[in-house]
C-alpha cells in the first residue's frame, strides 16, 4: 500500500520560497498520478498542480500558481516536490501530497472535488505566509 510523508512546510514572508518534499514507499510513484492539493480556513479543498505518469506525461497548474509553483518528481528517489516561489498570504493553506491509479490524467487528479477518493494521502503540512 502506498504511504505519502510530506516535508517542507513553514512560515515565509510574502515573495519567500519553499519547497515541498513528498516521499513515497509500499509502492513505486509512477504508478500513480500524483500531485498536491490545499485547503485554508473557511474554504474548500482544491487542487493545486498535479502531473501524471511518465509514460504519458501532463501537468495541471491552478491559475492562480501558474508561473510561480513547479511540480517536479524524482523516480529514483520516489519523492515527488512542489518548488513554490513569490508566495503570497493567498497561499497560506494545509497541503497535501496525494496520489490516484485510477485517474489518468494531472487536470483530472487537480479539477475534481472532494477528492474523497483518492488512493494516498499524505499527512498534511502548513504553508503560512505572512510578515
Amino acid at each position: 500500500q502506498l504511504q505519502l510523508v510530506e516535508s517542507g512546510g513553514g512560515l515565509v514572508q510574502p515573495g519567500g520560497s519553499l519547497r515541498l518534499s513528498c516521499s513515497a514507499s509500499g509502492d513505486t510513484l509512477d504508478n500513480f498520478v500524483v500531485g498536491w492539493l490545499r485547503q485554508a480556513p473557511g474554504k474548500e479543498r482544491e487542487g493545486v498542480s498535479c502531473m501524471s505518469r511518465s509514460d504519458n506525461f501532463n501537468t495541471y497548474y491552478r491559475r492562480s500558481v501558474k508561473g510561480r509553483f513547479t511540480i517536479s518528481r524524482d523516480n529514483a528517489k520516489n519523492t515527488v516536490y512542489l518548488q513554490m516561489n513569490n508566495l503570497t498570504p493567498e497561499d497560506t493553506a494545509v497541503y497535501y501530497c496525494v496520489a490516484d491509479s485510477t485517474i489518468l490524467t494531472a487536470a483530472g487528479l487537480c479539477s475534481a472535488p472532494p477528492f474523497g477518493t483518492l488512493d494516498a494521502w499524505g499527512q498534511g503540512t502548513l504553508i503560512t505566509v505572512s510578515e
